[in-house]
């Protein structure tokens, strides 16, 4: 059995190609972030139907009326994405912003209550003010939000392409 260093310098390329792909991923979302959104929300509205699918099938083999209605929601909000792609991008970004507002909410009632254990206890107050602020503008401007969402996944893809470049680069020069 090869070891890890082994198999990777035998298989270098699949790291060179990931990477690849993924600068490639990350540049798309940079340059066509209206496409970039549209396509996650589609691949997530075929892996919620697929998924539901398969959970209903199971959950019909099984006898598990649970998996079944797990299945058959995963059906209906897969179809629903995948007929309404953009709204299931604007819903996800307004649950990451009632999210944000009841954390800042939190914050706040937390920061006054720490005001009685510690002295002039701002920072957590101010950071309540942040995220409910960030909230509110979230809501104001979806648009702004998801664009920020997927350029984020873009930086990510695009670090991560060029880590895997130069792993790859070098594992290329490992003994096979």
């Amino acid at each position: 059995m090869a070891s890890v260093p082994e198999g990777f310098a035998k298989k270098w390329w699949g790291l060179l190609l990931r990477g690849i792909l993924a600068i490639a991923f990350g540049l798309t979302a940079f340059l066509l972030p209206d496409v970039t959104l549209l396509t996650l929300a589609l691949l997530y509205g075929a892996y919620a139907l697929v998924d539901g699918l398969v959970s209903t099938w199971f959950g019909r083999i099984s006898r598990s009326w649970w998996l079944v209605l797990f299945g058959l929601l995963g059906i209906g909000v897969g179809i629903y994405t995948l007929y309404l792609p953009i709204n299931t991008a604007t819903a996800m970004l307004y649950m990451i912003a009632a999210w944000i507002l009841f954390r800042g909410v939190i914050e706040i009632v937390t920061a006054i209550r720490l005001r009685t254990e510690i002295r002039n206890e701002w920072s957590l107050l101010i950071a309540g003010l942040f995220s409910i602020g960030m909230a509110l503008l979230l809501f104001a401007r979806p648009g702004a939000g998801a664009l920020a969402v997927v350029w984020l996944v873009g930086a990510y893809a695009l670090v991560s392409g060029v880590l895997l470049i130069k792993l790859a680069l070098r594992v290329r020069r490992l003994p096979q």
